[in-house]
């Protein structure tokens, strides 16, 4: 039976649930910032600054999480191409545990003056700089482990994994501030969730030492097959349509995961006077359908090809998101089912790893994914906040248009896959 055709093993289950767990643990930790950055502010800045300074300083600091992702991905994803996948992979998450933990145990400002900031950007810079290169490494290091005619499962649960990782940030944050005073939450609580992530950072780094090389990366080292230049170099130089379509699915899966789930909450609060104990709710019912639209998005991308899986997604997420922006207002009590479906609905950005990994060939394959996807993820998961926020001005609605037009490209994108496939073999042979 050929690596193709054959069915999932042992190993590849044991490689998924390894993977989808640090990924999981990793995006927890750099998420759980969003949650506790009031507080952070506070604690973090001279008491006698103005509330705006403070809070864009709050969120530049989170914003050079953004910033690194595109230097740490393509720094690892280069050697992931020349020394091998599984080291960059167990790096990635130590490089991930090791500042959480520190963010953790950092001095505040009170304590430690200007150098308390500081320290906390640079672990924020550290943080970003792993999850670059996390996300591109374990959709590559599962997608060259499995038959190749199951690629698309071993990606959405991966991605499924990271979506996982939100939810546990914001289960942990709201178990601190329900279980806890306002004044212990200030005074020591806000550090609880950080030294959780980086301790469990560390067990699940201990647990991919029993991670295989990937085969594929294996086959080309003894072929002696491996990039020959500069990776960054061969992909800019020769693979350019490729990093357009992955720069483009990436917009697309950042809009999603920004727009519909991120800023809904705060957009709900505002816009219809919704409770924030009732967004959050409604949040957890949208992220778990999440969860469940990147598995199927992973299981339709196998059976019926990217080019269809975009097509019907982004119709559908199209549909549900304007019903979703429109409807929660006057009907409130369908809140919870109209989220759940445009949750369920993003889930289609589950099939854009699936469209990367077959996009460029084995030999610079993770450089290829990582500067595509961290370098898009960048400006359009950092603008689109922004751009968002000041539609805002114009009209009400505009998350609803903003996700609307980004549906339309999907569809587009699987139109044009459709026409112009851009497949390359996954195995190196």
């Amino acid at each position: 039976m050929s690596h193709y055709t054959r069915p999932l093993n042992r190993q590849d289950y044991k490689t998924l649930t390894l993977a989808a767990l640090g990924g999981a643990l990793e995006f927890y930790d750099f998420i759980i910032f969003v949650f506790f950055a009031a507080v952070v502010g506070e604690l973090f800045f001279p008491a006698d600054i103005p509330e705006w300074l403070r809070q864009v300083q709050t969120f530049g600091i989170f914003a050079a999480g953004y910033l690194a992702r595109p230097l740490g991905g393509i720094v690892m994803a280069h050697f992931g191409d020349l020394v091998g996948r599984k080291k960059m992979f167990t790096l990635s998450i130590l490089l991930m545990a090791v500042p959480t933990l520190a963010i953790g145990l950092l001095p505040t400002y009170a304590s430690m003056g200007i150098l308390a900031p500081v320290l906390l950007l640079l672990m924020r810079i550290l943080q970003g700089a792993a999850i670059g290169g996390e996300v591109p490494g374990a959709w590559v290091f599962v997608a060259e482990h499995v038959p190749a005619r199951r690629i698309g499962i071993a990606c959405g649960t991966l991605t499924a994994g990271l979506t996982v990782g939100i939810l546990l940030g914001s289960v942990v944050a709201t178990l601190v501030n329900t279980s806890m005073t306002q004044q212990a939450v200030h005074d020591w609580g806000w550090r609880i969730p950080f030294l959780l992530g980086g301790a469990f950072g560390l067990v699940a780094m201990y647990l991919r030492r029993w991670l295989q090389e990937t085969p594929v990366f294996l086959e080309m080292q003894q072929r002696k097959a491996l990039a020959q230049e500069l990776p960054v170099k061969a992909v800019v130089v020769r693979h350019r349509k490729a990093v357009v379509v992955s720069m483009l699915l990436t917009w697309l899966l950042s809009a999603g995961i920004v727009v519909v789930i991120l800023m809904s909450p705060v957009w709900l609060q505002k816009q219809y006077g919704f409770a924030p104990a009732v967004t959050l709710q409604a949040n957890s019912i949208a992220t778990i359908m999440l969860c469940f639209g990147c598995l199927i998005a992973g299981l339709a991308v196998d059976r019926i090809g990217s080019s269809l899986t975009f097509i019907i997604g982004s119709l559908l997420l199209a549909g549900s998101s304007w019903a979703f922006y429109h409807l929660a207002g006057s009907h409130p009590e369908q809140l919870f089912l109209l989220y759940g479906t445009v949750g369920l609905c993003v889930g289609v950005v589950g099939a854009v790893p699936y469209v990367m990994v077959r996009a460029f060939p084995p030999e610079v394959r993770f450089t290829g994914i990582s500067f595509s996807y961290n370098v898009s993820y960048a400006i359009f998961g950092g603008l689109t906040p922004v751009a968002v926020t000041l539609l805002m001005g114009v009209s009400p609605m505009a998350p609803a248009w903003y996700v609307l037009a980004l549906s339309l490209m999907g569809l587009a994108l699987g139109i044009w896959l459709r026409q112009k496939p851009v497949e390359v073999p996954v195995l190196a042979g």
